[in-house]
């Protein structure tokens, strides 16, 4: 996969003779009310002011014998998307992980807050 010009991606650096490294990222967000946690191989600052970069979007790997069906469902509502660009207030932890887990949707809620809005109020 490769960024756009002025883009920069996290990705682990590789030597020419060793195996691709498994390194991923679990980003955790705010979208429509509910809280998403995705895998991916790539993270990084977006070429569009106030967004985060994700990239290679990587989900459990899946059994025949066990099919979750939430994760099934973020598999295909992301199904095409080569990257994903977040708001920078939707993000609530990045986390560089060593393989993926099941990719999940949480109820909003609890303890995790958005930021308000910036900029002035109506009327003013």
């Amino acid at each position: 996969m490769t960024s756009p010009p002025g883009v920069f991606i996290i990705r682990p650096f590789l030597d020419e003779n060793a195996a691709m490294p498994q390194t991923l990222f679990r980003v955790i967000f705010h979208n429509a009310g509910k809280i998403y946690e995705l895998y991916a191989e790539g993270v990084g600052e977006s070429g569009l002011y106030g967004f985060v970069e994700v990239e290679g979007l990587r989900f459990g790997e899946r059994s025949e014998l066990l099919v979750d069906p939430a994760e099934e469902r973020l598999k295909s509502e992301f199904e095409g998307v080569e990257r994903l660009y977040l708001p920078m207030h939707a993000i609530v932890r990045i986390d560089e992980v060593n393989r993926a887990g099941p990719a999940r949707i949480h109820e909003g809620g609890g303890k995790i807050t958005p930021f308000p809005p910036v900029g002035p109020k109506r009327g003013e």
